[in-house]
C-alpha cells in the first residue's frame, strides 16, 4: 500500500528532491551545446593529433577510434535543440560532421584495396555507398553525404564551404587540423580560400601560356557558386557565370603579378582531373 509522506516527512522529501543534481532533470528538459562551448573538442583533439598538411593516419586513427565513434556518435542531436542555434554554429557543425563521417567511413573500410581500374585502388570510391548509399543520423535527419553537400551546404550560400571538405581524397578541400568553430569561422574559410590558390588541385595559373586550371569542384557545384558570386562582369567582361565566380575566389589571394595577368581577361580556364587517391600519410604519405 502507498503511503503519502506528511509532515516532517514530507518536507525532507521535498528538500531532498531541490538538492538532486541537475543531470537528473527529464531530459526534455536538457539543451545541446554548440561548437563553441564543447561539442567538437573531441573532433578536435582527433584531427591535431592525427592530421598533417591535409593528410590523415588513417592506421593510427583506426587503431584508436574510440574517441572518433563518440563524436560521430553524438551528432544525432535534436532538430530542436540545432534550430535554435545561430547560423555559423550550425555551418560549423555540418562543416565537421561531414569530415568525421568521412574520416570514420574510410578507416571502416582500412585499408582500402580496390580492384576497378576508374579509380586508384585506395580511394575511398572502392567503398560501397560512402557518398549516395550509406546513410548517417545527423541533426536530426538521415542523410548520406551527398545529401549534405547538395541539400544541407548550399543553405549557407557560402561557397568557400566546399573546399572545407577533405572527401577522403587528394583532390579535395585540405582537410585542416582543427574542428570549425563559430567564432572562427570567417577566418577558417578566408583560410580555405587562401590555401585554395596554393594547391594546384585546387587552382593553378601558368602565366606563359595564359591558362587556368580549376579543381571539377568549381564545375560540380557550379550552381551553388554563380548564384553567391556574380563577379565583376565589367572588367572581365565576355566571362562565363563560374569564370567569374571562380575569379571572385581567387584573386584576392593571387600574387600581384598573377593578378595583372588575370585582369587582362585573355586566359584560357579548363578543369583539371580530380585526384582520387586516398589522402594517407601512413607510410609516409600518397605514392
Amino acid at each position: 500500500m502507498f503511503l503519502r509522506a506528511t509532515g516532517p516527512a514530507a518536507l525532507l522529501i521535498a528538500l531532498g528532491l531541490l538538492l538532486l543534481p541537475r543531470a537528473w532533470q527529464p531530459a526534455v528538459a536538457q539543451t545541446v551545446s554548440p561548437a563553441d562551448v564543447g561539442m567538437h573538442a573531441g573532433l578536435d583533439v582527433i584531427l591535431d593529433t592525427y592530421v598533417r598538411e591535409g593528410l590523415v593516419y588513417y592506421r593510427a586513427l583506426r587503431a584508436e577510434r574510440a574517441r572518433l565513434d563518440r563524436y560521430v556518435s553524438n551528432l544525432d542531436v535534436p532538430a530542436a535543440a540545432f534550430e535554435a542555434w545561430s547560423r555559423p554554429e550550425q555551418a560549423a557543425f555540418w562543416l565537421n560532421a561531414y569530415n568525421a563521417t568521412v574520416l570514420r567511413t574510410v578507416i571502416n573500410a582500412y585499408p582500402i584495396k580496390g580492384a576497378s581500374a576508374q579509380y586508384p585502388s585506395d580511394s575511398i570510391q572502392h567503398v560501397p555507398g560512402a557518398y549516395v548509399a550509406k546513410r548517417h543520423r545527423i541533426g536530426g535527419r538521415l542523410l548520406s553525404l551527398e545529401d549534405i553537400e547538395k541539400q544541407v551546404l548550399p543553405t549557407f550560400d557560402d561557397p568557400r564551404m566546399y573546399f572545407a571538405l577533405g572527401r577522403g581524397s587528394l583532390g579535395g578541400g585540405r582537410l585542416r587540423s582543427e574542428a570549425f568553430t563559430a567564432a572562427r569561422l570567417e577566418q577558417q574559410l578566408a583560410s580555405v580560400a587562401a590555401e585554395c590558390v596554393s594547391r594546384n588541385e585546387c587552382f593553378r595559373y601558368d602565366p606563359a601560356a595564359d591558362r587556368i586550371e580549376i579543381s571539377p569542384i568549381f564545375g560540380w557545384r557550379q550552381a551553388e557558386f554563380t548564384r553567391a558570386w556574380s563577379g565583376d562582369a565589367e572588367i572581365f567582361a565576355k566571362r562565363s557565370p563560374i569564370e567569374l565566380a571562380v575569379l571572385h575566389m581567387v584573386l584576392p589571394h593571387v600574387l600581384p603579378t598573377e593578378a595583372r595577368g588575370l585582369r587582362r581577361n585573355t586566359f584560357t580556364l579548363a578543369y583539371s582531373a580530380y585526384d582520387w587517391r586516398l589522402n594517407d600519410l601512413t607510410d609516409g604519405g600518397p605514392r
